[in-house]
């Protein structure tokens, strides 16, 4: 099923607004991150009336690019500069007044 878009119409709200749904998000985030952790401690899944939390043990490979630099020599930055790339992003910042 897709997802219905929301239009918005910008205004001189939109800013305050925008500000206020982030610091809720973030206070959400803060709260969903101290469960999380209660639940990991736990060492148990858990089950709600309307959700089920699943603790998921795996491992994760990462690419070390402070070692590889240092492992490849003098040219080690221009080899890991050969086989990166950079994109282009826009991203809105809010600050409070």
């Amino acid at each position: 099923m897709a997802k219905a878009k929301l239009v918005v119409e910008l205004n001189e709200g939109s800013v305050d607004r925008l500000g206020m749904l982030l610091a809720q998000i973030a206070d959400l985030t803060l709260e969903a991150d101290a469960i999380k952790t209660a639940i990991k401690l736990s060492g148990a899944s858990l089950e709600g009336s309307l959700f089920k939390a699943t603790l998921v043990d795996m491992d994760r490979k990462v690419f070390d690019k402070e070692f590889f630099i240092a492992a490849q020599g003098p040219q080690g930055a221009e080899i890991y500069d050969a086989y990166t790339k950079n994109t282009s992003c826009i991203s809105v910042r809010v600050t409070s007044r």
